[in-house]
Order: structure tokens, then sequence, then C-alpha cells
């Protein structure tokens, strides 16, 4: 098949439109006067009111993003310092200990959950946002050293060595060489970190203590009584909320090559 026939081009718009699809059903009947999602049958802005007046959907909102933006700062640290350690160690065991660092992706969340409480259990930690904050920095870490250790391949190690050669520090060098060009790595796993850790629902069931309550474990156990459109409204915020961001961002690393 032809790069640019019109086939190939037809197949594309078919991928993206099934893709987007159920994102566009979401937005337009977050604006539909009818609270059943069959029909719409008029434009409405009621269920933003309610949201806004939603005190316990707003409160579980902030303590997901809370949680999200912790647990980020957080699993950047530990997989940006830990991507650096791998890639200039030469151990025998080196490729057991990069298994052993994504192993939390691999296990399947139930069994993770599972653990994490009885670890937690254990240290008669009690159950609320520090275990939160851990366990969601447990299965954040991997996507951040991956992606850091992805650049970290492509990097010339001369850079970081010319700078020790005129006289810098490990620190020093590390702060002014590697840690500017691997930043870009850090921030798209951060934000892929920041999805997954919004998203999580098995995981903080299983560590989350009966006093609080984060956005994904509210919308689920809403499930039982009915999902109401004020969750369509709530996911067109927040859609809007990280286009934003990705737009920023973006402009900011447009800014940033003009300026060099």
């Amino acid at each position: 098949m032809k790069k640019n026939s019109k086939f190939a081009n037809f197949y594309l718009g078919l991928i993206f439109f099934l893709m987007y699809l159920p994102i566009g059903v979401v937005i337009v009947f977050s604006f539909n006067e009818s609270k059943l999602p069959v029909r719409f049958t008029g434009f409405s802005l009621r269920w933003y009111e309610q949201l806004a007046g939603d005190s316990a959907m707003l409160e579980a909102l902030i303590n997901s993003l809370i949680l999200a933006v912790l647990s980020c700062l957080v699993s950047a640290i530990i997989g940006t310092l830990g991507a650096v350690g791998l890639s200039r160690i030469h151990w025998k065991t080196k490729g057991v200990m990069e298994y052993i660092s994504i192993l939390p992706l691999m296990i399947p969340e139930i069994i993770l959950g599972m653990v994490l409480m009885a670890f937690f259990y254990m240290l008669s930690l009690p159950f609320g946002m520090l275990t939160l904050l851990i366990g969601h920095t447990v299965f954040c870490v991997p996507y951040i050293l991956m992606e850091v250790k992805a650049r970290l391949v492509g990097m010339d190690p001369s850079l970081e060595e010319a700078a020790r050669d005129l006289g810098a520090s490990s620190l020093r060098a590390f702060w002014d060489i590697t840690l500017p060009l691997v930043m870009p790595a850090v921030i798209s796993g951060s934000l892929l970190a920041f999805a997954m850790s919004m998203d999580d629902v098995v995981i903080s069931i299983f560590i989350n203590g009966p006093r609080l309550s984060t956005l994904p474990i509210k919308v689920y156990t809403q499930m039982k009584t009915g999902v109401t459109p004020e969750i369509n409204a709530l996911c067109t915020i927040m859609l809007a909320v990280t286009l934003l961001v990705l737009v920023l961002y973006s402009l900011v690393g447009r800014w940033r090559k003009k300026n060099r």
C-alpha cells in the first residue's frame, strides 16, 4: 500500500474517528439537558452547575490532584536517579535489576493492591493519603524510569566527562549537563504517571482509608446508583485542562528551541 494513497488516508481517518468518538460523545452529552444518555434533547449547563455545587465530588477531585502531583514529584526524583544509576553500573546483575525496576507494571493491579495492603498492615500504617502516596509512587516510578533510561541511551557520555575534566564535581556535572538533557523525558514520563495516578481504581481501593475518597473511587462507587451527566461535565473540564497543559508545554518547548 502506498504511503499517500487514498485508502491509507481513509484508514487513518477511520482509526482516529473510532479512537476519539467516545470522547466526543462525553463532551456533547455533558451539555445535554436530559439526564438519560440516550439522545440529545437540548443544550444546557445544568450539569456544570450541579458539579460546582457538589462538594463531595470536588473534594474527591482535589484529593486526586494532590495525590497525583505528589506521587509524580516523588516518582520523578526516584525514577530519574534510578535511571542514571542503572546507566552507570556495569554489574552482571544489571539486567535483573532493570527487570525488577519495571516489575510493578507487569504485576496485575489486583495482586499489587493486595500485596501493598498486607505490607501496610504489617507496618501498622494508617490507611489514607500516606498509603495512597506510597502505593501510587510504586507504580508511577517505572514510567519515568523507562523514559529517562531511553533518553540516557541516546545521550553522548563525553558531555559529562568534559564537564568533569573542566573541574566540575559529579553532582555539578549531573545538575548542569545530565539533568537538562533528560528533563524532556522526565516531564513526559511524569505526565504519563500523572494520568495513571488520576485513573487508578483497583490499587486505591485496597490501600485507601474510610475517610478519604479519590475521584476514580467516587465515580466507581456511584456506578451502583447510576452515573449522572455530571461526570461527563467533570471529564470535559479535565480534558480541557489537560489539553491546555499540553499546548503550554509545546509552546514552552518551541520557545526554548528558538532562544538556544
